[in-house]
């Protein structure tokens, strides 16, 4: 096994794609290096983030129109680290001391129809929990954390990835 370089610039994240209005905001950590370089939200072909996208809304094509029939479905797609070092791309490899958060207040601000936040899995979530302050008038905002799309979670088949998704996602759609 290769040893993990040490990272000596930060990862940076991306701008969130999204329509004015959004009712579900999906969030990952940080962009993976295939995603960084391609400049691509969820750009490892092994992770099923798309496939999940394609079932739940029909979004399919390429990236650009993945990403707008996403926006066409009211949901938004962000990262809850604007930026971190971070040697390869596993999330545990997330360097705490250097990790910013993006701006959520001024994201929900612009995004008041946000009904539901859902976590691509528990290192999403414990980041949100971490460096975003979630004030008391969010609390009407539901949060949910999902299975990772990542190839790194193989312990959960798709399909039962896909059926907890597709529950989550109904809540925001009642």
């Amino acid at each position: 096994m290769a040893a993990i370089r040490p990272a000596s610039k930060p990862a940076e994240g991306f701008s969130p794609i999204a329509g004015s209005d959004a009712r579900i905001l999906i969030l990952g950590s940080l962009p993976g290096q295939r995603s960084i370089a391609e400049q691509q939200y969820y750009a490892h072909p092994q992770n099923v983030f798309w496939r999940i996208m394609e079932e739940l809304f029909g979004a399919n094509g390429d990236y650009v129109d993945r990403c707008e029939q996403l926006v066409e479905a009211r949901v938004a797609l962000w990262d809850v680290l604007q930026s971190s070092l971070r040697p390869g791309s596993m999330d545990a490899n997330i360097r705490l001391d250097s990790a910013r958060a993006n701006d959520f207040e001024t994201f929900l601000n612009v995004h008041s129809d946000i009904q539901l936040i859902a976590f691509n899995g528990r290192k999403a979530e414990a980041l949100f929990g971490r460096f975003v302050n979630f004030d008391a008038r969010d609390d009407s905002i539901q949060r949910v954390r999902l299975p990772s799309t990542s190839p790194a979670y193989a312990a959960m088949s798709f399909s039962a990835k896909l059926a907890l998704w597709r529950q989550a996602i109904g809540l925001a759609a009642e």
